[in-house]
């Protein structure tokens, strides 16, 4: 009888968690578990032995992350075929004897902390092509997609999946109150999943097995495909750097019948969870039959996408009929805010539209700047650009500090990477990218639209206009719009340029861009020195100087420097009206005046 075909007649249990299974066996916490196939497969062997002792009849391979993104970031990418072969072999060793199922076990791929590339889905399919076809060659019953948090990967390891003949199970792991990555359902989840083509739906991970039972009841009401249950075993707590999960195998098992009272036919367990857990899952579980289920199968919704209306006030209420200048002042590396309110105040009275406020550039400390935005827009009188990076704060604290910075007034933030905390100067900082620029975009978009990231509703809109950089003084040109492309298909509603020197770049941008139809702000910053510019052009990323621009500063310092250096400003201005609508000006060293002096020509001219 096939795999599908039990599932219809019998509830079938699973096994449990691996690798904090593996990690009580002694395996050291930073080693890589899937490696463990090759390097120590008799421990592997004895654990999947274990499961199936208790009375597991679907053990899943210990191949999770044994995929392409994940092996890369340890340097085992050749070594994936291998791993996943391995792991195949490893369990259909020990299911040998037993009557049960192997299961190929599949998870989310992994993008490089800082790494601002994102796959597409073609490549995201073919790294899942890799590894299902590799478990299905090492002879796996059936594959399961496990803990996807997003659906667009899961479909993409759907499609891979399917192309192996092979049944699949994939299941998701819900967010807080039954939703996804974007906001999406139980419900909704349920239906893509079923039109994907997956034989079984379900859910893994999460809080706990009461939250599992609560997503099983939703999903048995929108779909007749077969479902799976493999929940955690309840919050872990820290204990003596240990996770610790409290959740009794009597409470796990009593929470287990529920859920296939409510329509579950296939359940095991996910992290927390031990051989004691499945033990006493079987002893439950063993001679029930899946439930009769009522389903009443919707049709999916329209595709609706949901964005902000695109914000015509603030500094951009005049885009289009006068110049639009920002400036970039630094914030402070204490607590004395004068000079940068000093210099707010007199760019307001040049007639610069808005002030931008980095943070901690190139890694160096300095004042928070969304606390002294608000100080410089009270103070000053003028609106700032909040500049947002992924590198200090996680996922959590980045929601949090744009709420935060909403309810202050900050109308505008500019979502950047972050250059990494190892550039800096603070021994010991760490960089945390749970985002990069491309995601925060979507966040902060989310957040206009009165919903965090999980989807739950916010009570209004942040109001943000969001912005963006691009360099264009990159080799391919088409690479940059390219990635302006998805910025602005994210929410992204203007964009701010590295510094540019070159008319040639400058048009090259303009011409590659022109589709989008954005504000662009070119970056200018005024030379001052032969050594600053010398300086610019050889050690500061994303800054090309000309060949011509680096001879006429050569020899110039102090005063006579700063008097090339704005000539040189002013021609570029002058080349440029016409072909952009604003400038995004960044003063040397904060001197603030010689900005002035720039918005003052760009104004009155």
């Amino acid at each position: 009888m096939t795999f599908i075909e039990r599932l219809k007649s019998e509830v079938l249990v699973g096994d449990g968690a691996i690798g904090t299974m593996l990690y009580a066996k002694g395996v050291p916490l930073d080693a890589n578990v899937e490696h463990l196939n090759l390097v120590r497969p008799e421990l592997v062997l004895e654990l999947h032995r274990e499961y199936l002792t208790a009375g597991a009849r679907v053990i899943e391979t210990n191949t999770f992350g044994a995929n392409g993104t994940k092996l890369a970031a340890i340097g085992l990418e050749k070594r994936e075929r291998e791993i996943n072969l391995r792991g195949a072999e490893l369990a259909r060793r020990a299911a040998a004897g037993y009557d049960a199922f192997v299961a190929g076990s599949v998870g989310p791929l992994v993008r490089l902390k800082g790494e601002e590339r994102e796959l597409s889905a073609a490549e995201t399919t073919e790294i899942y092509r890799r590894q299902a076809g590799a478990l299905a060659e090492g002879g796996v019953d059936l594959l399961i997609l496990e803990t996807f948090t997003d659906l667009s990967p899961l479909i993409c390891a759907l499609v891979a999946a399917r192309e192996t003949g092979l049944p699949v199970v994939a299941n998701m792991a819900f967010l807080e109150q039954g939703r996804i990555a974007g906001g999406l359902d139980v419900e909704r989840v349920a239906l893509e999943l079923a039109a994907g083509g997956a034989d079984v739906i379900g859910a893994n991970c999460g809080a706990g097995p009461l939250e599992i039972l609560g997503t099983v009841r939703r999903m048995a009401r929108v779909t007749d495909r077969p479902l799976a249950a493999y929940p955690n075993s309840g919050f872990p707590e820290y204990v003596n750097g240990r996770h610790v999960y409290r959740t009794t195998p009597d409470y796990f098992a009593e929470r287990a019948v529920e859920m296939v009272e409510a329509g579950a036919a296939l359940v095991g367990g996910c992290c927390g969870t031990t051989p004691e857990h499945i033990r006493r899952l079987a002893e439950r579980l063993g001679g029930m039959r899946p439930a009769v289920r009522q389903v009443v199968v919707p049709e999916l919704p329209a595709e609706e996408r949901r964005e902000a209306a695109a914000v015509a006030e603030g500094f951009l209420a005049r885009w289009g009929k006068e110049p639009v200048v920002t400036v970039e002042l630094d914030p402070p590396k204490g607590f004395d805010c004068d000079k940068i309110i000093a210099g707010s105040r007199v760019l307001k009275a040049a007639g610069a539209d808005a002030i931008n406020i980095a943070e901690n550039p190139l890694a160096r400390i300095r004042m928070g700047n969304i606390a002294l935005g608000h100080l410089v827009q009270r103070e000053a009188g003028i609106e700032v650009i909040v500049h947002v990076t992924c590198r200090d704060r996680n996922l959590l604290g980045l929601q949090s500090d744009l709420m935060g910075a909403s309810l202050l007034g900050i109308r505008s933030i500019l979502a950047v990477t972050g250059d990494p905390a190892r550039i800096g100067e603070q021994a010991g900082a760490s960089s945390v990218y749970d985002l990069n620029s491309f995601t925060l975009i979507k966040l902060l978009a989310d957040l206009n639209a009165g919903v965090n990231a999980l989807g739950n509703p916010l009570g209004r809109g942040a109001g943000f206009t969001i912005g963006c950089a691009f360099n264009p003084n990159g080799q391919r040109m088409e690479v940059q719009a390219g990635r302006l492309e998805k910025k602005v298909a994210n929410g992204a509603r203007f964009v701010q340029t590295q510094p540019i020197y070159d008319l040639a770049r400058l048009d090259g941008m303009l011409e590659q861009t022109a589709h989008l139809d954005i504000p662009i702000l070119p970056g200018i910053m005024p030379l001052v020195s032969e050594r600053n510019c010398e300086f610019l052009h050889n050690e500061v990323p994303g800054i090309v100087i000309p060949d011509e621009i680096r001879q006429r500063m050569r020899g110039k310092e102090k005063d006579e420097g700063v008097r090339e250096g704005l000539a040189i400003a002013r021609e570029f201005i002058d080349a440029a009206r016409g072909r952009v609508g604003g400038f995004y000006l960044v003063p040397p060293f904060g001197r603030y005046e010689i900005a002035a002096e720039l918005v003052r020509y760009i104004k009155e001219k």
